[in-house]
């Protein structure tokens, strides 16, 4: 039989090619619009580059804030609709408004109207191209899993629930016990075939995931198979790298007495260079956003006195760097006396959160008296969130590679605070510390700067809790 023909792209590639291709659309509909009718408020000539820089840059990063790179978003009309209105119109404010770096406000106030609608036209147009043809199941990454049932499931679940370009064409069963006869994998297809060669060209296959951790599990002909795909230039991946790659989380419920291969923490951690400017962020960041806070400390004030009745700041002892405690601030969000039994895993619409004190969570503002934390240099900017003693003890007792999370200095947002809701179970805590345990082990500049845009984004949307 004819080898199927399989092009797919790569997460990394599909983002590329939006950011790449939205730039192109944007400079094109200015183009076009210039060129129609008669818009003299951007032009795109040799002289003024300059402008075009900026209005990229702008929408860059706007766009990023935004989640328009969201790729789950990104293959959903509406999501892309209400994402790129909200994108371009901040955009155009805020290049309108530094006319230094832009042109002066046109006198025919039109002529913003044409600026605006040939920028979201031209984008969305081109994003309708995208989700028809790129994000359609011609382009789906066909992949096939070999392993035991169980971690089959788990991979193929993660695969399912993570994305929606790429395909679990079938598995190969390479247990030979029947344990696992009652795990329900109904869903995909069991191939029997052992000849990987000619399963990878009648089903083109782009990528196997070994789901096992047994290597006695892969018999001669299967290891041969592999060695031969190998050979051919396919891609095979060990499948708690594909399972971070998917949920940028540490699958630690699923890592056994062979951690250590799981566990090769990011260098930063170490690194003196990394290590210092880290530190200076902090420094700059804490400073900035106390003083901005100033600004809505007269309407922090006015809303605690009607909505909390009581003291505004409170203190509570946390886990720190290394297991040291230390005592963080906060702004009061509960009512008085709220832990008077002990401590209790605060809970979706727990009645102990006052009214004043949802909004202070929804907008995170009652996480800014931390900033003194930062400059005592207890917390950091970023890092796992610190957690009560009792929970800490509680939590180590029952999840593995728990105390891990505190080989860094915990963080005011982190990767955990940004990916995932408020902990308030032990489950909760484990998908938390998956988080944590990714960032200690992928820590980087890139990374903070990932986990600061989705925090404004966080706030932007109202999304804290």
């Amino acid at each position: 039989m004819a080898s199927k023909s399989n092009i797919h792209f790569e997460i990394s590639e599909r983002k590329l090619l939006l950011r790449v291709c939205d730039i192109l659309a944007l400079l094109c509909g200015l183009y076009v619009v210039s060129s129609i009718f008669d818009f003299d408020y951007f032009k795109l000539t040799h002289e003024r580059w300059f402008w075009s820089v900026v209005l990229v840059i702008y929408y860059i990063l706007f766009s990023t804030v935004l989640e328009m790179y969201n790729l789950q978003k990104s293959s959903r009309y509406d999501s892309t609709f209400q994402s790129l209105v909200l994108t371009v119109s901040i955009t155009v404010l805020c290049y309108l408004l530094t006319p230094f770096f832009t042109p002066e406000l046109p006198e025919n106030r039109l002529q913003i109207l044409y600026f605006f609608l040939a920028i979201a036209v031209a984008i969305y147009l081109w994003r309708c191209a995208y989700i028809f043809f790129i994000s359609s199941p011609r382009f789906y990454k066909n992949i096939l899993i070999i392993g035991n049932k169980e971690e089959v499931r788990i991979i193929a679940t993660a695969i399912k629930n993570n994305t929606n370009y790429s395909k679990v064409i079938g598995y190969i069963n390479s247990s030979a016990t029947t344990s696992d006869d009652d795990i329900d994998l109904s869903d995909f297809e069991e191939i029997t075939s052992l000849d990987l060669q000619k399963i990878t060209k009648e089903k083109a296959v782009s990528e196997v995931i070994i789901a096992s951790n047994e290597r006695k599990e892969l018999n001669k002909p299967l290891f041969d198979g592999l060695i031969s795909l190998l050979e051919t230039g396919l891609p095979i991946k060990e499948y708690i790298q594909v399972y971070e790659e998917l949920t940028f989380r540490v699958p630690v419920q699923y890592v056994g007495k062979d951690f250590y291969k799981y566990f090769p923490f990011s260098r930063s951690n170490q690194n003196k260079l990394y290590l210092f400017f880290h530190r200076v962020f902090d420094l700059l960041f804490a400073i900035l956003g106390l003083s901005v806070s100033l600004l809505f400390l007269p309407f922090v004030l006015i809303g605690n006195l009607i909505g909390n009745r009581g003291p505004l700041f409170y203190t509570q002892e946390r886990v720190g760097k290394n297991g040291v405690p230390f005592k963080i601030y906060k702004l009061r969000s509960m009512v008085i006396n709220a832990e008077k039994d002990g401590a209790v895993w605060a809970t979706k619409n727990d009645n102990r959160i006052t009214r004043f004190g949802s909004f202070l969570r929804k907008s995170r503002l009652d996480e800014v008296p931390q900033f003194f934390n930062v400059l005592k240099g207890d917390m950091s900017m970023i890092g796992p969130r610190p957690e009560r003693p009792a929970f800490v003890k509680q939590l180590s007792e029952s999840l593995t590679f728990y105390e891990i999370r505190h080989i860094v200095k915990p963080g005011v947002t982190g990767w955990a605070q940004v990916k995932t809701d408020y902990g308030a179970s032990v489950e909760d805590s484990l998908r938390k510390l998956q988080y944590d345990l990714y960032y200690i082990k992928h820590r980087s500049f890139f990374l903070d700067l990932n986990i600061i845009i989705k925090t404004l984004s966080t706030v932007l949307f109202y999304r804290g809790r």
